[in-house]
This record gives C-alpha cells, structure tokens and sequence, in this order.
C-alpha cells in the first residue's frame, strides 16, 4: 500500500515519466528496417518490391493499433507494456532467426506475421505511454508529446550505435537487440508507469512553472544525448573496443540522468510534508474532537447535497464542438478530423518512404554502409520533435499560434528536402536525411497534441490509435507502392533471384511526386489552422488568465 501512495504521488508521476523516456527511447524499433533490410533481400532472394512490401506489412501492424487503443480505458497500462513487448520479442526474435541463419528461411507468408507483430508491438507501448503521460501532464501536453516522441527518434541512432559499437554493426546482432531490450525496459516500466489522480497534477500557476522548469531540464538532458551520438556518429567506430565500451556506459549514463528529478521533488514533498504535519499540529492539536467530527460532517454533507444536484441535470445530449471531449464516432463526423487525417498521411508517408528504403537509396549512390544515414534521420527526428513540441506551446501561449501551423511548415521544408535528394548534389542524402528526420519529427510531435485539444483526452487513447492508420496506409501507397514499383522498373534482375538498381536515377521520380504530396499536405495543414483558430485562443486565454492569477497571487504574498 504504501508502495502504492509512493507511485501516484508528485515524485511517482516523475518516476513514471522517466521510465516513459526510456520506453519511448527503444520503442522506435518500427523505423530501423533499413539497418537490416538488405540482408533479408539477400537471404530471402527478393525483389525490391517484394522487400518492400514486407516493409508495409511491417508498419500494417500498426493498424491494429485499434485493439490497444480500445484496451487503454479496459485493462491495466502495465498489461498493454506487457503485450507489447512480447509481441516484439517475438516478432523480431523470429526475423533473428532468419538473418543470423540460425533456422532456413520462413515462408514469405510467414515472415509477413513476424513483421507485423513486431511492427504493432510499438503500438501497445506508445498507446500506454502517451495515453498515461498527457492525462499525467495536461498542462504541459506539447513539451511531453515532443520529448516522449523525440525519444523515439532518438531510438533508431541507439540502437545503432550501441550495435555498431558492441557487435560491429551485425544485422543479426541488430536484431537481437530489437527483440530483448525492448521487452527488459518494458517489464521495468512496469512497475513505476501509474495514472496519477488529480491531486497529484498541475492546479496552480506556480505548480505548472515548476513541471516546466522540470521538463525544460529533461529536455537539455536530451539535446545532450542526441548531440552525444551525432559526435559518435561523425568520428565514428574504430577507435578500438575500449573507446566502443566507453560510448556506451556513459551513453546508459545519460539516459539514467532524468532520474534526480522525481528524487528531487521526493526530497521536496517529504520537507513540504513534515511543515505541513507540524504546523497541523500545532493550530489543531488541541481543538475539541467532537468540532472536528462536526465540521467533517458539515462536509460529508455538502458533497452529498452538490452530487444530488449533479444527477438532476443531465445535459441534453449533442454533437460536441472541436475543443470538447469526443467519442471516436463524433471524432470522425467532423471534417477537422479527416482533415487532419489526410493530412499526417501524406507527411507521416513521405518520411516513413525514407526510413524504410535508406538502405536502398544509400547503396544506389554507391555508399557501402548507410548506418551514417539513419543515424541522421533518428537524430533530426529527435529535434524535430522536441524542439516543435516546447515552440508550439510556447507561441500558444504568447501569440493563440495554432498547433497545426507547425505541420505546415514542416511540409513545405520537407517538400524542399526531397528536391534536393532528387537533383543529387554532393552531399544532398546527407541534407535530405536531415531534413526529412525532423520534418518527420515535427510531425509526429505536433498531431499528439493536436489530436488531444481538439477531441479531448476521455477517449484519446482510441482516437490517437485511429489517427495512426495512416501510418500503415502511407507506408503502403508511397514505400510499398510507389517506391517499390519505380525502383523495379529501373533495376536489373541478378541471378539467382532479387534485383539491384545504382545510380541517382533509381529514386528521382520517387522524390519529386513525395514533393508534390508535401505540398498538398502543406494547403491541407494551413485550412486546419484556419479552421482551429477559436480552439488555439480559448487555449491562450485560458493560460492568459492563469498566469495573470499567478502574478497577482506572488504580487499579494509579497506585501
């Protein structure tokens, strides 16, 4: 019991967001087929199309994001980590098998149910995690959307590196990673990842300054690990085992570092606790005990009298307006929903087209080990999506900026990102893998929250998990589909099964038409933010007003 109140306390709410960083930091293994695609290509004698297509069926698990999101408000958030993290193990310990050549290859149907069990397995950590975290911190959703999904781009440039530095960058090595450290995290996360009541979250001004100051602090710690594995990334591995080691004790380091912050606010709540107790004592520990029962009593009383007039009216029932809570069925008669929708389809889409054909584009230009790239790609997506999460909500508050203006700027610069990659300057996959990693981020990060303001968090867990559908349908119009297919049609078959395409012309009309649907995106996302602007002011207002409440308050106790 007492471990119990320990949990749902301030520090505990921290603790859980700690272990929630760390969850996010090796759930990203959805974005990491590159590292190992080629040697499922070589090993299973497929076609770019075929390779692809696994690809799609790999992110065609998050479909069934639907089962954790209707589950979020029916079963535990220590069971839905569970789930997910057995998924993965087996999934991704059954791809294992195949690369490491443990086992003869599985049938083609068949590595199709790994890959989508270890592509939905993200989906049961993510939902218990964001689903916790934004009930968790309502006031602060932006920040925390961006760390938690920064996080997740930073887990791509981990794995990695970590690999790269232990086990010489082995796919099959990779693999195993996918498979059991996700599933140790997540049996950690386990036991500290709590709901915490009411009580325990932000109610003041002065209570939402302090949680900012506090993720302000995490997210420096985490600017510090992604600049830590670019300069990992730029000097590279071979610098002996010593210096490998190194890399990766001090690397756990950092990702432990957030831990002093539910230690300090444990700290700070026993001293404010035992003020409280003694000063209790002192103004009430002689009063009469029958005038203590009696104005308990009066309070019993009272509460009773204000939930009999809560049951007597009952609100006529209508359809809510953007800003209320919504059902998923009153989510999806509106038209902001589809709106939003078609919209992270077609950047969500475009981004996942890269991460998952890097291998491919990277050996078509002639590069022998693409690691560099998907380490940028991870690494952009980390600051895409902090830094879109703590200036979203920085210009809400100053400015009413809506939310959604973010996704179009992220679209527009996208768009330029991948006319680079198609003209084939020098170093343009490297620009392009940069700026496609943090338009990417910026879109991941900005539609957790926007999704929560607009349909409000009572069913949030269902409605975020329908929103992600597009993940799937995006992965299968532009990686399966339209990559897949162009890419064939320019490559040569090799013997013995499988094809093999080089040069800057293998992928150009695959960048040029993902410009073009960035440019929709982009008209999509600025009607959203029209038609958002009353949501993002009342938004503003309502911050507005507490602060100038703050302000008053501080002015009041310091006379």
């Amino acid at each position: 019991m007492r471990l119990q109140s320990c949990l749902i306390s301030p520090a505990g709410k921290w603790l859980g967001f700690v272990t929630a960083i760390w969850v996010q930091a090796i759930s990203g293994n959805n974005y990491t087929f590159s590292n190992y695609s080629d040697a499922l290509k070589s090993i299973m004698k497929l076609t770019q199309l075929q390779l692809n297509q696994l690809s799609v069926v790999k992110d065609v698990g998050k479909a069934f994001g639907l089962l954790p999101g209707v589950a979020s408000d029916r079963i535990p958030i220590q069971l839905i980590l569970l789930i997910g993290s057995v998924e993965g193990f087996i999934g991704y310990g059954a791809q294992w098998l195949v690369v490491s050549q443990t086992i003869q290859p599985f049938p083609y149907w068949a590595m199709c149910i790994f890959m989508c069990l270890g592509g939905n397995s993200t989906t049961w950590m993510n939902t218990a995690i964001l689903v916790t975290c934004i009930r968790n911190f309502k006031k602060n959703r932006g920040p925390v959307s961006g760390l938690l999904k920064g996080y997740v781009g930073l887990s791509t440039a981990i794995f990695t590196d970590v690999c790269s530095a232990l086990f010489s960058d082995g796919p099959s090595s990779f693999l195993a990673m996918l498979a059991i450290i996700p599933l140790a995290v997540c049996l950690t996360a386990i036991l500290f990842m709590r709901e915490v009541p009411s009580s325990s979250t932000v109610t003041t001004p002065d209570e939402q300054k302090q949680e900012g100051r506090y993720l302000g602090i995490i997210n420096i710690l985490s600017v510090i690990v992604a600049v830590y594995l670019l300069v990992y990334d730029i000097l590279g591995s071979d610098h002996g085992r010593v210096y490998n080691i190194a890399f990766t004790i001090i690397l756990l380091i950092l990702l432990a570092s957030p831990l002093f912050i539910p230690l300090h606010v444990a700290i700070r709540s026993l001293k404010s606790s035992n003020g409280l107790t003694n000063s209790y004592v002192e103004s009430n520990g002689n009063a009469p005990l029958l005038a203590q029962e009696s104005t308990q009593d009066e309070l019993d009383k009272n509460n009773q009298i204000v939930e009999e007039n809560e049951e007597r009216v009952k609100p006529e029932k209508r359809q809510p307006v953007i800003g209320e809570d919504h059902t998923i069925l009153e989510a999806l008669r509106t038209i902001d929903f589809w709106i939003l929708f078609v919209s992270f389809l077609f950047g969500a889409g475009t981004g996942m087209t890269v991460m998952n054909n890097m291998g491919q584009m990277g050996s078509a230009l002639g590069y022998g080990d693409v690691a560099i790239f998907i380490s940028l790609l991870s690494i952009g997506g980390f600051f895409g999506r902090v830094i879109s999460g703590f200036a979203s909500e920085y210009f809400i508050s100053k400015f009413a900026t809506p939310r959604p203006i973010w996704n179009a700027i992220a679209q527009v610069i996208m768009s330029i990102g991948f006319i680079l990659m198609a003209i084939n300057i020098p170093g343009s996959l490297y620009m392009g893998s940069v700026v496609v990693g943090v338009c990417y981020g910026v879109r991941l990060a900005c539609t957790v929250p926007i999704a929560s303001e607009l349909f409000g968090l009572k069913y949030y867990g269902l409605i975020y998990n329908v929103l992600v559908l597009n993940l799937p349908l995006g992965s299968f119009l532009f990686s399966g589909l339209l990559a897949g297919l162009l890419y064939d049609a320019q490559a040569t078959s090799l013997p013995g099964g499988g094809n093999n395409c080089d040069g800057a012309h293998c992928y150009r009309l695959v960048y040029v038409l993902m410009a073009v649907a960035c440019g929709i995106g982009f008209l999509l996302d600025v009607l959203l933010s029209i038609r958002t602007r009353a949501v993002y002011w009342k938004i503003h207002a309502n911050k507005k007003t507490e602060f100038n409440k703050s302000e008053v308050a501080s002015s009041a106790s310091g006379n």
